[in-house]
């Protein structure tokens, strides 16, 4: 025995490490971002040679206002989309754009005009789109340093912009050629129409919301047809008098009526009125044509009760097909003979019996399904009006209703329609009216209901055949685009026919806007030449060409300098017989060109102008998804993504759609500034992003609160791990069965992440990764190896679990690093200080398959069974105060199976069991052991560990006091005497 008893707590080896608990994120993550710029990350990874590229294409978002939590959630995305590629040896580039051009940030500056008195028509155009410039300028820089914020890593000081000169000469480009394929054509159809705006919108610009509208059913005198050569021609018909009712939500649709259809495959009735009430718009001995499926709700409208009315007989169709119609205001004094011609009459396929008459009202100019049915009659110079002016009032000639406002400027319900129902009513042509609550489309900008107006327009047909030759998948627009489609790879898989069923049935592209801040249409018509001529539209390659030198040099303003239309056409042609074209383009055409000027001209972008990965909300199937695809197989004959990812949208806590005026916005610099960018982070990879999310305060708790156990498992790795070195290390096939189940499972999960992250499945990746950390590593090997990283000394399996911690390090921060890139770097540059360290230049390192062990892990998985029930077993010991920690325990283990007691007895039970000694026995158990219902066939019973308590290690066992230094076990006196001796070395 020594005289002295040594400081035992000083020779046990108790981790070290300055990580501290408390993260302390909001504070700290700018630092790190600072370092990262110091140190050019980003430009560091694109120096690294001999990399496969790969490229995600960022879809813009508009540089006006704030960010919101969609925007965090889109470009976290991105951002783990790009750093896990790169992480997993490729060149992952990332270039941030914008999208600048627009109706919104024409809006903001019109709006500065008013503060300030000024007409926005009286400024010269090109001062106003400077305007407009300064102030997309001015957003960008604001929302870049606020993604940065959110550690998101990309080219940021070379962004592409849609209105950088080039991308505006490519725009240009990109829309020339459509005009020199043949597709592009100037038409006059019915195109959502914002009159608040006062422009065109696509389908991309709309959104739906409730509305109120007016409800009428209109009486159409009917007018018959009489066959000259028939006998009975002059007999009077029971149909002559009668009425055809439609019913309508737009009432200001009425002036521009010119026809009414039915449907082939509906019952028609005849109906009479026998009786009214005291307030009704119906006479007795009036009669109605009505589909017999509908007339007993027509007639309630009309407040006639069952026994007022009575149907006369069955009308057939031939008989409807020799009837016209006039219209409600036909012979009206003061019409001005507006609407005396007769009335179209005829069959249409979209007509149905599910709610109205069985008979809808035809404006052409005011619908798509009526505009497409006559256009394809040849009709549309007989039925198309232009009734509607550009701010939605009605032309200011037409009789009773000129002037009138469908809207008014700021949205609201104007005059029109309660003007045109009174008068329906003046004249005897309504039957009825109300009210109704429905789903109509507003413009997503003004938040104003929009209507379909006839106009003309700028459109690329898309069933056209395309003058290019690039016919490999397909001759028209839709052809290649459905064709493409299938040559995608969608994550989620639904988002393949989501675009396919709208690209189905899309009509042709409207390509035009009548606003100021964007890019022209580049083309020029001849002048007395009409739009289906031939020669309508000039296309010169000479003339094209001087139009996007100018626009490289100039931007698109050269296009509305003064002289332009000379400066393009003299010396080529003569200007005299041209106009010059002044619409801008559609928005999404500019987005949809992006590919071109970002993917194809930069260095930095794709041999083949293609990106790996375009990822947005599920909005843009409709949006950029959609346009993009569109515009590229309309000039390359392919599309510009291989893979297309979608996410979903944000919603509260309580899954309501976050709203200013509800007052449940969550916006992202408020979550940074309360728990740091790496807690908004770890949401976005806990959550399915492909379906919509939820977001909360509580949320966001537990999410920190996962946040706080990873943070434990990184903390208790560096610790174990101070002063590890090379020499500590063990090769693999001289480790314990323990460290070699910890390197099986290394080199699963290594698979897990790999497969998930090249799928853009985070949460599936980050599931694993976490459920490794806590429940594999935490709770049950750091658990296990705790005992031999403290006390042992210089055994191989101390240094064995060191050098699995080592293996665990690096993989946990590389997996990590995509998610939690400050929490990583910060856990990185405690074990590997210097000035260029960081995570985020190296690689997940290359797991051997070698590792794989399955056979082992079936054994480990037995022995993880039977540890459960142990560990319950005593765990009731300890509530019951029998003992106060697991190593006062020696329990018995009744295990039935064979081969499981096989397993038990080949490995340090008691050590994996975190006891002082254990006893495994095939033995029947006794009654009253412990069992758990889900593991079968093993039992325990609790017994105390005889001997002392080792002051040291904490284990009782019986030799302790037997050996050279006082108190201690033989393991911990050999420990002791090494410590002493390397201290006194």
């Amino acid at each position: 025995m020594c005289a002295e008893t040594p400081d035992y707590k000083a020779t046990l080896n108790l981790p070290k490490t300055d990580f501290p608990m408390r993260a302390g994120l909001p504070k700290r993550e700018p630092g790190w971002l600072e370092r990262w710029e110091k140190i050019g990350v980003y430009d560091r990874l694109r120096e690294k040679e001999g990399r496969t590229p790969f490229t995600l294409h960022d879809g813009p978002p508009y540089a006006n206002g704030h960010l919101h939590i969609g925007h965090a959630l889109n470009k976290t995305i991105k951002d783990m989309i790009v750093r896990s590629h790169q992480m997993m040896g490729y060149d992952a580039r990332y270039i941030p754009g914008w999208d600048c051009h627009g109706l919104p940030i024409e809006w903001k500056i019109e709006e500065q005009y008013r503060k300030k008195g000024r007409d926005k028509d009286q400024v010269p155009i090109n001062e106003f789109r400077s305007e407009c410039r300064e102030f997309a300028r001015g957003w960008v820089d604001v929302q870049r340093e606020e993604f940065k914020r959110l550690g998101i890593t990309g080219n940021w000081e070379n962004p592409y912009l849609t209105m950088d000169f080039h991308a505006e000469r490519v725009i240009a480009e990109e829309f020339m050629k459509f005009l020199m394929n043949g597709t592009l054509y100037q038409g006059s159809k019915p195109v959502m129409w914002s009159p608040v705006e006062k422009t065109a919108l696509a389908e991309a610009e709309v959104e739906y919301h409730d509305k109120e509208s007016h409800t009428v059913w209109v009486k159409f005198k009917v007018a018959l047809h009489y066959d000259p050569n028939d006998p009975k021609r002059h007999e009077k018909s029971d149909l002559e008098d009668a009425n055809v009712v439609i019913w309508t939500t737009t009432p200001w649709t009425m002036p521009s009526n010119k026809a009414v259809v039915y449907g082939e495959g509906i019952s028609y009735g005849l109906y009479e009125v026998t009786a009214t009430p005291e307030e009704c718009w119906a006479n007795v001995g009036e009669r109605f044509l009505l589909a017999d499926d509908l007339a007993a709700d027509v007639f309630a409208r009309a407040r006639l009760e069952d026994g007022m009315w009575q149907r006369v007989r069955g009308v057939e169709n031939d008989e409807l097909a020799k009837i016209s119609l006039l219209h409600p205001l036909a012979g009206a004094e003061g019409a001005n003979g507006e609407w005396d011609d007769l009335r179209d009459f005829r069959a249409a396929d979209f007509v149905t019996s599910d709610e109205g008459t069985g008979f809808v009202h035809c404006a052409p100019s005011h619908g798509l399904e009526e505009y497409e049915l006559y256009r394809d009659l040849g009709m549309l110079p007989q039925v198309i009006t232009y009734n509607v002016m550009e701010d939605g009032r009605f032309r200011d000639d037409l009789p009773f209703f000129g002037g009138k406002a469908i809207l008014k400027p700021n949205g609201k319900e104007g005059n029109a329609n309660s003007a045109i129902i009174d008068k329906l009513v003046e004249v005897g042509g309504l039957l009825a009216r109300g009210k109704i609550k429905h789903s109509y489309p507003h413009s997503w900008r003004s938040k104003a209901p929009v209507i379909y107006r006839n106009t003309p327009q700028w459109f690329a047909a898309i069933d056209k055949e395309v003058g290019d030759g690039l016919d490999m998948h397909g001759k028209t627009i839709r052809e290649r685009a459905l064709t493409e489609i299938d040559n995608v790879n969608w994550t989620p898989k639904s988002g393949r026919n989501r675009l396919h069923s709208m690209m189905e049935a899309r009509p042709d592209w409207v390509l035009s806007r009548q606003r100021a801040w964007g890019v022209p249409l580049t083309c020029f018509v001849r002048k007395g030449v009409a739009p289906t001529d031939e020669n309508f539209l000039l296309r010169n390659p000479e003339v094209n060409q001087r139009i996007v030198e100018a626009f490289e040099a100039e931007g698109a303003d050269a296009w509305y300098a003064e002289g332009a239309k000379e400066r393009f056409l003299e010396g080529i042609v003569d200007p005299a017989e041209f106009d010059q074209v002044t619409d801008i383009l559609d928005v999404w055409f500019d987005s949809g060109s992006t590919h071109a000027f970002t993917l194809r001209d930069r260095e930095d972008g794709t041999e083949d102008g293609i990106a790996d990965v375009y990822m947005e909300g599920t909005d843009q199937h409709r949006g950029w998804f959609h346009s993009s695809l569109l515009q590229s197989v309309g000039t390359t004959g392919r599309a510009p993504y291989r893979n297309v990812v979608t996410h979903g949208f944000t919603l509260d806590a309580k899954g309501m759609k976050m709203s200013k005026s509800i007052g449940n916005t969550i916006v992202p610099e408020k979550i940074v500034q309360q728990y740091g960018a790496d807690i908004l982070r770890l949401w976005v990879a806990q959550t399915d992003y492909t379906a919509d999310q939820r977001i909360g305060d509580e949320i966001l708790k537990g999410v920190a609160d996962s946040y706080r156990r990873l943070r434990n498992t990184m903390r208790y790795m560096l610790g174990a791990l101070n002063d590890f070195s090379e020499a500590d290390r063990v090769d693999p096939a001289e480790m314990p069965e323990l460290e070699r189940w910890v390197l099986h499972r290394v080199a699963e999960l290594d698979k897990v992440v790999r497969d998930g992250f090249a799928r853009f499945d985070f949460q599936g990746v980050f599931q694993a990764v976490f459920t490794f950390a806590t429940v594999d590593l935490s709770a049950f090997y750091f658990d296990i190896r705790k005992d031999a990283l403290y006390c042992d000394g210089d055994t191989l399996r101390r240094r064995a679990a060191r050098t699995v911690l080592d293996i665990l390090f690096h993989r946990l921060t590389t997996w990590l690093a995509p998610v939690l890139v400050f929490t990583m770097e910060e856990v990185w540059l405690e074990r590997f200080p210097g000035d260029d360290s960081s995570v985020h230049l190296v690689d997940m390192p290359e797991t051997p398959e070698a590792w794989l062990n399955p056979e082992l892990a079936a054994k480990w998985a037995k022995v993880r069974a039977a540890r459960r029930v142990v560990t319950a077993a005593l765990e009731v010991q300890r509530t019951e105060k029998v003992i106060g920690a697991s190593l006062e325990a020696a329990p018995v283990v009744h295990v039935a199976d064979e081969a499981q007691r096989a397993a038990l007895e080949s490995v340090s039970f008691e050590d994996v069991s975190i006891t002082s000694d254990i006893t495994v026995t095939g033995d029947e158990a006794p009654a009253e052991a412990f069992r758990m219902p889900e593991t079968q066939g093993v039992a325990v019973v609790f017994e105390k560990a005889e001997g002392a308590k080792c002051e040291r290690c904490w284990k009782v066992l019986p030799d302790v006091g037997t050996h050279e230094y006082p108190g201690v076990c033989g393991r911990c006196d050999k420990a002791v005497r090494e410590a002493l001796a390397e201290e006194n070395a």
